[in-house]
């Protein structure tokens, strides 16, 4: 067959798979890179206007062969010598390539023949598992049957809320608890820094605080009077 004759019958099988390439990556989501190639220009094999979901392996139109996914066993069988049986297209079905950050692509591929069995052009399927993978894993621990857990023991509430008011006396009156070297003014602010952590709220909390400055509990009550005094004064 003529050369002419054989770059007619590519120009046409080429434009005719143009279309099919925007249909199924419309039908089957941005997961699917689909993409046509001109296998006799590997420096910018990737066809004008034929690659859909470009994200996927980072390619866009001009694009090289060797931008592709690795382990495209469909670039692979289309460097083959050529058909002895003429316009044989055939196909490379569910492998596996890998992109250059890692993920793995579930792939195939068609290859078109000429008439004098010369490969020219294939048209792959890329399609990004990560998130149907990501999917299966939620969905799968999802599923597992749950085991029942021994409960975490907590502290009673009436401990919990005796450290916790040691915890307010202690960074109000400093390290120990305990204010017996405190002048008044002193005292009168480490009242000041209890009652604006709601100790004197708590049942006994004057009780303690008194305990721990050493003073009555009417003196504690008579320093929260200044304090307010103070504040409107």
């Amino acid at each position: 067959m003529k050369p002419v004759a054989l770059a007619a019958e590519r120009a046409a099988v080429i434009n005719a798979l143009r279309p099919i390439v925007h249909m199924l990556a419309a039908m089957a989501g941005p997961h699917l890179e689909v993409v046509l190639h001109d296998v006799s220009k590997p420096e910018n094999s990737v066809i004008a206007i034929a690659i859909a979901n470009g994200h996927i392996s980072g390619r866009s139109v001009g694009s090289s062969v060797l931008e592709g996914p690795q382990n495209d066993k469909g670039f692979a069988a289309a460097t083959r010598i050529k058909s002895q049986d003429g316009a044989v297209h055939s196909l490379v079905e569910d492998y596996v390539t890998v992109t250059a950050d890692g993920r793995e692509l579930r792939s195939a591929s068609a290859i078109f023949r000429d008439a004098s069995g010369e490969p020219f052009a294939t048209l792959c399927l890329n399609a990004d598992m990560s998130g149907f993978q990501a999917a299966h894993g939620w969905l799968s621990q999802m599923l597992k049957p749950v085991v029942q857990q021994a409960p975490v023991s907590t502290p009673p509430a009436e401990s919990q809320m005796d450290t916790l008011m040691q915890e307010i006396i202690s960074e109000a009156v400093g390290p120990g608890g305990s204010a017996a070297a405190l002048t008044r003014e002193e005292k009168i602010q480490a009242v000041s820094a209890m009652q604006r952590r709601g100790l004197f709220i708590v049942k006994g909390g004057v009780e303690r605080a008194a305990a721990a400055l050493h003073v009555s509990r009417f003196t504690v009550y008579n320093y929260m009077e200044q304090l307010r005094r103070r504040e409107h004064g």
